[in-house]
């Protein structure tokens, strides 16, 4: 059939492997596949297009873009934590004052805020952090059978890939012998049958040699 491939190599018994130019053949015999296959069939056709943008959040997509036009970082704004005070113009204006009041309540409520968070964290940090180790540590085990299950079915795998190719070997090696055995029966034969062939000519030739080797028959059988 054109183009069928029979995969012959049993590389658990076969021999030659690390002779020099092996492997360099068999690079080469890879190139020369490559150069000539052409895939007629999309073999992913079957799979949705590849959409690289969607686990960009609108941050990410606007950092992007920032990247992408080459301009530079915006610096961290620091407003929300000074506390100036009202206008030049707005000295004598109550409301103005006002704001200013409410702008330091908000900065000293920030600032509680973030003390309370302090404070949780010492308390729970810690839990929270063994919670979290614990968590990984499980999710290391579960990760760590699987690896060891997939590792166990690959061994099976080699190991019965190992058996099929020493069975098959020893079957090819008495095949193999087999067919010396054959061949050097066959050769022999084919020998016999020449001496035969010139025996026969010779007595056509000289016939009286028939009956000489006719005597010494009967004289041994004597």
């Amino acid at each position: 059939m054109a183009g069928e491939v029979i995969v012959d190599a049993l590389p658990y018994i076969d021999q030659g492997y690390d002779e020099p130019g092996v492997r360099e053949a068999a690079f080469a015999m890879v190139e020369e596949e490559c150069r000539r296959y052409r895939p007629t069939k999309n073999y992913l056709e079957h799979l949705p297009p590849l959409n690289v943008s969607s686990f960009e959040t609108p941050i990410m997509h606007n950092e992007f873009e920032r990247l992408q036009n080459r301009l530079p970082m915006e610096t961290l704004s620091m407003k929300r934590y000074e506390l100036p005070p009202p206008p030049s113009g707005k000295l004598n204006e109550v409301s103005a004052w006002m704001e200013c009041v409410d702008n330091s309540q908000a900065q000293l409520e920030h600032q509680a805020v973030r003390i309370l968070n302090l404070q949780l964290m010492l308390e729970y940090c810690c839990p929270a952090w063994q919670r979290y180790l614990q968590t990984l540590a499980d999710l290391d085990k579960i990760a760590s059978k699987k690896l060891a299950e997939l590792r166990q079915h690959l061994q099976e795998v080699n190991w019965q890939r190992k058996s099929l190719q020493t069975k098959g070997g020893d079957q090819l090696k008495a095949l193999e012998a087999k067919w010396v055995a054959l061949v050097s029966q066959n050769y022999e034969i084919e020998q016999a049958c020449c001496m035969a062939e010139e025996y026969i000519a010779q007595v056509k030739q000289n016939p009286q040699l028939l009956a000489y080797r006719h005597s010494q028959v009967q004289g041994v059988r004597t």
